[in-house]
């Protein structure tokens, strides 16, 4: 009973014999190692290893979820009747069912996402030791809030009573430290960190230290700028959170609830020509890549915005069905709910111009580096965020400024925006670095 698909053929096996006109069921395993260490001294390790596996059964249109970390016989013998219980005393949904046998994954592409080599405890300890070494080595740095290093391992398996099965694994290394520069009441934080699927792609341990350090010694001596309407440029990390913001509207569970700014503008031009996003589950290596969606539908590279036009929406096949339309195989689910659209390899692509071209006419504006917050209204699309980054003046960035808030709305903000041509892929979701004309910088 080790083995995924049987295993998973069983469950649901027993879960027809039990009553349920249709079922899914999915396993998760999960390994993870982590250690943190801090001013020259090894804080903690840690090791975990999991195994999850959820039923999903449907009685007419009444669906319920069962899930467990015990795998003995007795334990997975008893889920489907509990789930059949529950399913019995759900409400209907008119929306709930399987994926359509026609959308399902035919072929499940090799996305070389699993690294075979686990690095052992101490490779870990000397990631977080070199990254906080290197930071602690940047002159003007002065405390550390300490390295850390962490790697882990997903293996998931799907199956469905319509006949599919399907599995994959993957792994994350990552790295990352937090510095602080300064003395007293005039200290700065700042950090720095990386993630890979294969260690081998991973950024040096030292070169994150430096980053961070530098970063953090930066930001020292910031000054305050009075309230104004500016140009504001995000650098990418933060450029990302917008692209965030974007799928978010339009996603399909807040579509068809009415509750997004974009609900009305499908077809419709939302950013700038010039701009496309796009997903990409089957990014090789990806870090979000995956070769089916949660519900077993094929997915595939597309642009979500081309040539400014929003395209389509991010549809599992309950959000689809409510809105009359197909599933886009971006489902994402866990063992013990139901699955919900979610993005994967997200990014914007690159403009023409590089970051300097991108400035270089700013006589004053304001670079941001750092957002906090939670300021924006997926409804009506207004943003506001406290900031912290550079000031530009004469088309350079100059002094650090902090304790701003930016405030503008998304739909100005996103027809407004430029990209520049330094697109990285260093996460799930990138972006170049950013333009956005017009936004009110909030001040002293």
């Amino acid at each position: 009973m080790t083995d995924p698909q049987n295993l998973l053929g069983t469950l649901l096996d027993a879960a027809k014999r039990a009553g349920a006109d249709a079922a899914d069921a999915l396993m998760v395993n999960n390994v993870s190692s982590s250690v943190s260490y801090r001013l020259g001294r090894l804080e903690d390790v840690e090791r975990s290893e999991s195994a999850d596996i959820g039923l999903r059964v449907f009685v007419g249109q009444r669906v319920a979820f069962v899930s467990s970390t015990d795998f003995s016989p007795e334990a997975l013998n008893a889920l489907p009747t509990r789930a059949l219980t529950m399913a019995r005393l759900a409400p209907e949904d008119k929306f709930a069912g399987l994926a359509p046998a026609e959308l399902l994954a035919r072929e499940i592409p090799d996305l070389d996402l699993d690294d075979k080599a686990e690095p052992e405890a101490q490779t870990l300890v000397a990631w977080a030791r070199d990254a906080e070494a290197a930071g602690l080595a940047v002159k003007g740095v002065t405390n550390s809030e300490g390295g850390g290093a962490s790697y882990s391992r997903s293996a998931i398996a799907l199956a469905t009573s319509s006949g599919f099965f399907g599995s994959y694994a993957g792994t994350s290394h990552s790295i990352g430290v937090a510095l602080l520069a300064g003395e007293g009441t005039l200290m700065e934080r700042d950090y720095d960190s990386a993630s890979a699927r294969h260690a081998g792609d991973l950024k040096s341990a030292a070169a994150i230290g430096q980053e961070a350090g530098e970063k953090a010694v930066r930001r020292l001596g910031p000054r305050k700028v009075k309230s104004q309407a500016v140009p504001v440029v995000f650098h990418p990390d933060e450029a990302a959170g917008l692209l965030g913001h974007f799928a978010g509207a339009i996603s399909g569970a807040s579509i068809a609830r009415g509750v997004s700014f974009l609900k009305d503008r499908l077809g419709e031009a939302v950013f700038a020509q010039n701009i496309s996003i796009i997903d990409d589950p089957h990014r090789r290596r990806g870090l979000r890549s995956k070769p089916f969606d949660g519900e077993g539908v094929a997915n595939k590279r597309r642009a979500l915005i081309d040539q400014g036009r929003l395209t389509t929406w991010l549809l599992d096949c309950a959000s689809a069905r409510q809105l009359g339309l197909i599933s886009t195989g971006h489902a994402a689910r866990g063992t013990g709910g139901p699955p919900a659209p979610s993005a994967t390899n997200l990014y914007m692509e690159a403009g023409r111009l590089s970051r300097e071209e991108l400035i270089a006419d700013i006589r004053e504006g304001f670079f941001v580096t750092e957002l906090m917050g939670m300021g924006v209204n997926g409804v009506t699309g207004d943003y506001s965020r406290g900031a912290a980054g550079f000031w530009i003046e004469k088309g350079k960035i100059t002094y650090p400024i902090s304790e701003v808030t930016i405030a503008g709305n998304l739909r100005d903000m996103f027809l407004h925006l430029t990209p520049a041509s330094d697109l990285e892929f260093r996460h799930g979701i990138n972006a170049p670095t950013c333009r956005i004309e017009g936004m009110t910088l909030a001040g002293a």
